[in-house]
């Protein structure tokens, strides 16, 4: 009957999940389906696609992320292993846990990652009852047919020297447990043997009985807040996959907007090179006629081509660094990466360009700390982890207790049967006669005297077990209690980290501004030098060698302002990092980043581009 049973439910998986009549059996026997694995980008990216060229602004970038990074589409997986342990927590059985780590996204920025909190919610430490098996209930059953022979060294009780039974068997049972720790099973067995002793009054006979059992402990392992452990740590931890996710975003959008300010100031770099040499090249071409004409030395035209050499060498590395960093930012915003022939020979345009405002707007420092503890997800993580550690913690409190169970059981029998008509041997009259009318008839009078109750059964009880030392229940409490204490130590050094950070952002953003201001002086007073240079150059009153030096102080301190831009945008973004303010700065909206769809239409091409 059981591998018939089996063979019946497995047969039924492959229809559990239509919408038909007997879904709701077969349902609980079948998988969940999980989608499939999907490597293809969405459509935004085909249209900022515009022949061989990528138009990005940092808003494309960000949605484009969102959309097809492969380090964000892990984390959505996240959710379904969090409902799936929770659903394992409501059966009765521990949870499992999910890692909390998160991938820091594309190497090789120059840049230092974002820092991810790595922990492990994990509910395996929750143990609820050992003598419950779940709150699923369970149905049990047993059919069973058996030919036995005994052979038998007197005659006294069977009449016969082999005894021969044939009995038929068939049981059932309904087994539940209750958050309370308690269980119940309700137990309805069936007996229906045949021997060849003429003693017996009854052959056939059917004896039956229905049974319930009931126990309850009430000590340890009573109550829902130590049997429920496994649910609300595992309730907590459908918040923390939450969180967890809002930290793989923030990671993922820092990690490309790095990248996109990055590309943004080697092309700005690659503009300076250019200017180098184009000022390297009209000295060349000046001193080149000079020379022809006699009013300066050969050499010149020597110094003035090696500044060119060197400036188109300049130029070549900074254009490479451009193709590195166009490489990095377009593995960041596509599934397939540099695996898609269309995507790998495209070049990215940047259409945003980093601006310095004039005066910052970044609130007070006690303002921004409140933020700060409010919106970093590590912390909302730790807080969850220590609330799940007090969870635990009632438990193992429950656990020093004395076992105390009470247990009541209730019983019903039925015995029905034909009389006995085996005669006693050598003659041919039955030795058993005069039966009770009461029991003979068929499977039903026996099943008539089980709900009548006319054979009633009851016993209750209680079982007490006294650990007299318990000295490993006092030594796991003080374990856990222990652990607790370090765990709200480790939050409160969060917290301080985060006035750290958030301090030493703001130090940074400060640093960054006085550095750009110095450089853009430092580039204007440079200019002026080099025109200043060139004029006397032109009247004789100078030299080659004088122009190629301010025109090199030239093209290094436009670098250096490129530098201190980027500097700067780096500084404002750790400082959001610092804050938790990531995905409000750049408008992201988690539930669109749980779906893979931002709503926002990409961003308009550039003018020259439309009307080509």
């Amino acid at each position: 009957m059981k591998q018939i049973l089996c063979v019946f439910l497995t047969a039924m998986q492959g229809f559990a999940q239509q919408s038909t009549w007997y879904s709701p059996v077969t349902r609980p026997y079948a998988p969940k389906a999980v989608p499939q694995l999907n490597v293809s980008n969405t459509a935004r990216i085909d249209a900022l696609l515009r022949g061989d060229k990528l138009y990005l602004s940092l808003q494309d970038a960000v949605a484009l992320a969102l959309e097809n990074n492969i380090d964000i589409e892990v984390e959505r997986y996240l959710f379904p292993l969090a409902q799936a342990d929770f659903q394992r927590a409501q059966s009765g059985n521990s949870a499992q846990g999910f890692s909390t780590a998160t991938s820091g996204g594309a190497t090789g920025l120059g840049t230092t990652q974002a820092q991810s909190f790595i922990g492990f919610f994990n509910g395996s430490v929750v143990s609820a009852n050992p003598n419950l098996s779940g709150y699923d209930p369970v149905i049990n059953s047993t059919v069973q047919w058996g030919h036995i022979t005994t052979p038998q060294q007197n005659t006294v009780t069977t009449g016969t020297t082999s005894l021969v039974s044939t009995n038929t068997v068939a049981n059932f049972s309904v087994q539940d447990n209750f958050s309370t720790g308690g269980s119940a099973t309700l137990s309805y067995d069936n007996t229906f043997s045949t021997q060849n002793s003429y003693l017996n009054l009854l052959n056939p006979v059917t004896t039956a009985y229905l049974d319930l059992t009931v126990s309850q402990p009430l000590l340890q392992g009573f109550g829902t807040a130590f049997n429920n452990r496994p649910i609300r740590v595992a309730k907590n931890n459908l918040r923390a996959a939450d969180i967890v996710f809002k930290q793989q975003v923030i990671v993922t959008v820092q990690t490309v907007v790095q990248a996109y300010w990055l590309l943004v100031s080697a092309n700005e770099d690659v503009e300076v090179k250019l200017k180098a040499i184009a000022l390297s090249q009209k000295l060349y071409s000046d001193n080149k006629k000079q020379v022809e004409a006699g009013s300066l030395a050969p050499i010149e035209i020597v110094r003035a081509e090696a500044e060119v050499a060197s400036d188109e060498q300049a130029l070549v590395t900074s254009q490479t660094t451009v193709l590195q960093q166009e490489t990095i930012l377009k593995n960041a915003l596509s599934r397939d990466g540099l695996a898609n022939p269309r995507i790998a020979a495209a070049r990215i345009v940047t259409t945003d360009r980093i601006r310095i405002p004039t005066t910052e707007k970044m609130g007070t420092f006690q303002d921004l700390v409140a933020g700060a503890v409010d919106n970093r997800p590590e912390l909302q993580q730790s807080r969850i982890q220590l609330e799940n550690q007090k969870i635990l913690l009632t438990g193992t409190r429950n656990l020093m207790l004395p076992t105390l169970s009470a247990f009541a059981d209730v019983r019903n029998t039925g015995l029905a049967g034909d009389p006995n008509t085996l005669p006693v041997p050598g003659t041919t009259t039955p030795y058993a006669t005069n039966q009770n009318p009461f029991f003979v008839g068929g499977y039903g009078n026996a099943l008539g005297q089980v709900f009548s109750r006319n054979f009633p059964n009851y016993s209750v009880g209680m079982q007490l077990s006294i650990p007299l030392r318990n000295r490993n229940a006092q030594a796991n409490y003080a374990t856990a209690a222990v652990n607790l204490r370090q765990s709200e130590l480790s939050v409160q050094k969060l917290i301080n980290q985060i006035h750290v950070d958030v301090q030493n952002a703001l130090i940074t953003v400060q640093q960054a501004r006085a550095q750009y201001a110095s450089a853009v002086k430092s580039r204007i007073l440079q200019e002026q030098t080099l025109d200043a240079e060139q004029k006397k150059f032109a009247v004789g009153a100078s030299t080659p060698f004088l122009v190629i030096q301010a025109q090199r102080d030239l093209s290094t301190a436009g670098g250096a302002e490129v530098v201190a831009e980027a500097t700067y945008i780096q500084a404002r973004l750790q400082l959001d990092v610092a804050t938790g303010r990531v995905l409000d700065a750049y408008s992201i909206e988690i539930d669109e980043a749980k779906k893979g769809h931002v709503s926002k239409a990409p961003s308009p091409l550039p003018v020259a581009e439309n009307n080509r």
